[in-house]
């Protein structure tokens, strides 16, 4: 597979307000440190100078995270108004998000939900990860919803696995890489919550990729589908035998299921609308907004440096 670049950031959803990149694998979004020759962010810059916004931290307002090593969707938002809007969506748990991974061993059900409270890990030598309720050194663990539809059993580099799609209901700290372990199916490539294996044994990346994305705004429904990463084509490891449900199907399911909406009265997000003016430049972000914005995104969203 192609190493990032500074030339291959793809984008699968762009209007005024906001963008929807595949992010590659493998890449951080933003970072302070000067050893990160490559970043999302200086990819976005390399790009669209034009849209950086000079009052944010790294120029863009990243509207959630991605891991290191997960790769897909991930939202910008191009002014702050737009930026508010989708805060929104996710504080009202009115986002949908479906993942595509390939896990170890073949999942028997053809759709599990997963249900396990998930908390920091404390113990030593385990900090900056999490585990899941009743493992020693677990804090404040918090509910936590995943469901796992298995779509494809097959091998990869002759070890059984099953490609599985994943719907995180909620959004705690490498959620769907906890849940897959505890359920006894790691993430193939995952190397902090994967089996203990020799390196040279390990694939080139972590096998979860951000497949589907919706944020419902009242102005725009943002909708985004990016190409499934995980086809014999790209890479020849990876040998699926039995389908057992078409991710056809699954996707028409994804684009028609009604967007939740907790406040009454209001109307339906993606439904069609009259665009709202658009404000005049807006204030620089304060501190207080940003450790605002900073205690949402680890509360909703993956750490991008773990």
């Amino acid at each position: 597979m192609e190493p990032g670049s500074m030339e291959n950031l793809s984008i699968v959803y762009q209007s005024s307000d906001f963008l929807v990149v595949n992010k590659h694998w493998d890449l951080r979004i933003d970072s302070k440190t000067w050893r990160e020759t490559l970043t999302l962010q200086k990819q976005l810059r390399h790009h669209f100078p034009e849209l950086a916004d000079p009052d944010t931290c790294y120029g863009f307002r990243f509207c959630h995270q991605l891991d290191f090593s997960t790769s897909g969707a991930l939202c910008v938002a191009l002014n702050k108004a737009a930026a508010g809007s989708a805060y929104k969506c996710f504080k009202e748990r009115r986002v949908t998000k479906a993942y595509l991974a390939l896990v170890r061993g073949h999942v028997q059900e053809s759709q599990v939900t997963i249900n396990y409270a998930i908390g920091r890990n404390s113990a030593e030598g385990r900090t900056h990860t999490m585990c899941i309720e009743g493992t020693h050194g677990c804090e404040n663990p918090k509910p936590s919803l995943t469901e796992l539809l298995v779509l494809e059993h097959g091998l990869y580099a002759g070890d059984p696995v099953s490609k599985v799609l994943l719907k995180p209901l909620t959004g705690r700290t490498h959620q769907l890489r906890v849940h897959c372990s505890a359920l006894g199916h790691p993430i193939v490539g995952d190397l902090t919550y994967g089996q203990a294996e020799d390196q040279e044994d390990q694939p080139f990346r972590m096998m979860l990729h951000a497949f589907y994305l919706r944020i419902p705004t009242q102005a725009e429904c943002v909708e985004a589908c990016t190409p499934d990463p995980f086809l014999p084509a790209l890479d020849a490891c990876w040998s699926p035998s039995t389908c057992v449900q078409p991710l056809e199907q699954l996707i028409q399911a994804l684009r028609t299921d009604p967007d939740p909406d907790p406040m009454s009265g209001e109307p339906r997000p993606c439904s069609p609308s009259t665009p709202q003016p658009r404000p005049g430049r807006p204030p620089p972000e304060t501190e207080a907004q940003r450790a605002s914005c900073l205690q949402w995104l680890s509360e909703w969203t993956l750490e991008p440096d773990n």
